[in-house]
């Protein structure tokens, strides 16, 4: 799950495709479980933003990329979501997703350049961005912190137990942040509808 060398993830085109058996058995499962729990609406937009992390979440996990069609259609997807959850004020709901989405996506990119800038390296990639926006425009403002405030901290225990296991970790360890971020994204989604 981390990897010691830092530089680009190499991969073939099909390294970017998620594994078809763990996609559609998520998915499965999580339209089973949204499906039991939620009114039809959201189930579906639950089963939609749960299929795209768990190919999300699979991708970064072996290659330490998000590929676009990922990110791109989960913000799409969330843009397209949020007026059909929020029958009250439609176009507000829309504006409000797309809002949230740039300025989540804003505040990462911000953190993304200042860390390249402070430390001469990269250290989120353009992926996990590009997630960000698609959690903005997902989940509720209040949502947002918690989501990456639980993400960050499950990839820092996960670097502390490779450490523990006798891993090496140094400052340049690469870990597929987005893996951590998409499985806090589909929980929330579930818990705020």
């Amino acid at each position: 799950m981390i990897e010691v060398e830092a530089g680009e993830a190499v991969g073939s085109e099909d390294d970017l495709c998620p594994d078809p058996a763990i996609l559609i058995g998520g998915a499965c499962v999580i339209g089973l479980i949204s499906a039991l729990s939620l009114p039809w609406p959201a189930a579906i937009a639950s089963t939609v933003l749960g299929t795209l992390m768990i190919a999300g979440a699979d991708v970064d996990a072996r290659t330490f990329l998000l590929p676009d069609l990922i990110t791109f259609g989960a913000v799409f997807c969330g843009i397209f979501a949020a007026p059909l959850l929020d029958t009250a004020d439609p176009w507000a709901a829309a504006g409000q997703a797309i809002a949230r989405a740039g300025c989540v996506a804003g505040a990462l990119a911000l953190f993304r350049t200042g860390y390249a800038w402070s430390r001469q390296t990269e250290g989120l990639g353009l992926g996990d961005v590009k997630l960000a926006a698609a959690i903005g425009a997902w989940l509720p403002l209040e949502a947002i912190p918690l989501c990456f405030g639980l993400a960050t901290s499950g990839a820092l225990v996960t670097v502390m137990l490779a450490r523990l296991g006798g891993q090496a970790v140094i400052r340049t360890t690469k870990i597929p942040f987005g893996a951590f971020c998409v499985r806090r994204c589909g929980l929330y989604f579930m818990q705020t509808v």
